[in-house]
């Protein structure tokens, strides 16, 4: 048998890192050899994610970024917004692949990253050398990358439900409203008002309306689909849940779009894709995706009111997985030049 190919994770004591730990623990062609963290330094991986007790002899490490890489084929970032970007440019200079999934590199414009996520970039000119890693958009691109921007989780479910619609023109000069309903790992480990779990339990929320960061990217990634002179207006909205995001996106279509017209368009898009699954019997919904890679997009399409109709786009995943580790581990797939799915077929729990 072949070598396995060898990869680090740099910040490792996030959600999104247990999974990308988790799945390349059980990934059959890719060990993890390294795993950086400063919060746990010398201990081992359950101390930070107990769900990996006695499943390795790995321990967190304080090793610099640039020898964290050596010998390494792929690093795998888990480290926050503005972090990422300051220790890229030494990864980059050894040479190594990378996978990102901070929104440090999703976006090529830097007045738009200024204004999202609260300062200026730290490596302006790196800005735009990433590939977005969007696999049912840019596989090809994603296969010749080195450098790799995981999408976000809002801005994944929210691509992937409206794509359809980007290639069939019916976004082209609208403004599309947005209600994106979250759990509370989103928002991270560390503890805050809005994951705290006796008010999170009981109640619903939205935050940052109308400015959440992952709008830019979406225009962005929408634009590069086929849409033209879009707008969003997107309303996120806290949820009683641990895991999972679940999208609804109205569209004004003309009244000579039928049903059959949407069903042929959603089908076409997403024809041979692995873990998109249209549903028609039924609507998407979170508890069929959660713990699993897969999303589930579908639609519905009203009557006609002054000769236009009311196209709702549905999508739900996960949060942690198809909109963070999962794809980020597709991503690394991809870049290694293996099968997409390895250590990401398993369907999930129900329910």
């Amino acid at each position: 048998m072949p070598k396995p190919l060898k990869a680090a994770i740099l910040g490792g004591a996030g959600y999104g890192s247990a999974e990308m730990i988790r799945r390349l623990l059980l990934h059959p062609q890719v060990e993890l050899c390294r795993v950086t963290e400063l919060q746990h330094v010398g201990e081992p991986l359950s101390a930070a994610h107990p769900h990996l007790e006695g499943q390795t002899s790995l321990r967190f490490e304080s090793t610099p970024p640039a020898e964290a890489a050596a010998g390494m084929d792929v690093v795998l970032l888990g480290l926050p917004h503005k972090v990422s970007a300051k220790v890229v440019p030494d990864l980059i200079a050894t040479g190594v692949r990378i996978v990102d999934m901070s929104g440090d590199f999703r976006l090529s414009d830097a007045e738009a990253y200024a204004r999202y996520y609260g300062g200026v970039h730290p490596a302006p000119a790196l800005l735009g050398t990433f590939v977005y890693g969007l696999p049912e958009l840019h596989r090809a691109r994603i296969r010749a990358a080195r450098h790799v921007a995981s999408p976000g989780c809002f801005a994944t479910t929210i691509e992937l439900g409206l794509l359809p619609a980007a290639r069939g023109g019916w976004l082209d000069g609208k403004c599309i409203e947005i209600v994106g309903i979250t759990g509370s790992s989103g928002s991270g480990v560390a503890p805050s008002a809005g994951t705290h779990h006796p008010v999170r339990a009981v109640n619903l929320r939205t935050y940052k309306p109308l400015e959440h960061q992952h709008v830019p990217e979406i225009l962005e990634t929408l634009s590069g689909a086929g849409a033209r002179d879009l707008a969003l207006s997107f309303v996120p909205v806290s949820a009683p849940l641990s895991r999972g995001i679940f999208a609804t996106c109205f569209v004004d279509v003309p009244e000579a779009i039928t049903l059959d017209d949407v069903r042929g368009q959603w089908r076409r898009t997403f024809e041979g894709e692995r873990f998109v699954r249209v549903v028609e019997k039924r609507q998407p919904e979170v508890a069929a995706v959660s713990g699993s890679n897969y999303v589930e997009v579908g639609f519905a399409l009203g009557d006609a009111v002054h000769g236009r109709r009311t196209l709702a786009c549905f999508s739900a995943l996960d949060n942690l997985i198809k909109g963070g580790a999962g794809q980020a581990i597709q991503n690394m797939n991809l870049v290694l030049g293996l099968d997409e799915a390895l250590s990401l077929e398993d369907p999930g729990p129900w329910p």
